[in-house]
């Protein structure tokens, strides 16, 4: 069976069960492992090393159309637990049938900064707010997918969590 992934249909975000209405779009956090440069004896020259499951710091980006309260709410000193859920449409190119197929993303973020945007007629605010993420995980039609915990030593992609043996010569 041959898909081919077409659209986002829409999306929502929630933070304990609210739904956060205002939202325009969602800036997904960049995946970036930290890197070290190896040279030295018997190595003509130098190359990345890629240290396992070290990343760079992640930042989730919200959008709102206006200012509201909700941007107010998350901007609350403290860790929030964003559940971003996705619908995506993609083809069966031989059946021809659409598929929908349901992410689910969950973040643990603090808020960085909060952006009031513009006011001017007749138009959007583009209020935006920027949240440091240390959790998230990312289900794929309700199997687990992607689990990086920063602060409990988690890399978990496809089924295979990177650190556990890094756990376990911590005594964790």
């Amino acid at each position: 069976m041959a898909k081919v992934n077409e659209s986002v249909i829409n999306f929502l975000v929630y933070e304990n069960a609210t739904e956060y209405y205002g939202m325009a779009e969602v800036g997904m956090p960049e995946i970036s492992n930290i890197t070290n440069e190896v040279k030295g004896a018997g190595i003509n020259g130098t190359f990345e090393s890629v240290v396992l499951g070290h990343l760079e710091a992640m930042t989730l980006t919200l959008n709102f159309r206006t200012l509201v309260k909700d941007a107010f709410a998350l901007l609350e000193p403290r860790d929030h637990q964003i559940d971003l859920r996705v619908p995506q449409q993609g083809k069966d190119t031989v059946s021809g049938r659409m598929e929908i197929v349901a992410l689910k993303h969950v973040f643990v973020c603090k808020p960085k900064s909060l952006n009031p945007g513009t006011v001017a007629p007749a138009s959007p605010a583009d209020a935006s707010g920027e949240y440091a993420v240390t959790y998230w995980a990312t289900w794929i039609d309700g199997k687990k997918t992607l689990e990086i915990d920063i602060l409990n030593f988690i890399y978990y992609v496809n089924g295979k969590d990177y650190l556990e043996d890094v756990r376990k010569a911590l005594g964790k």
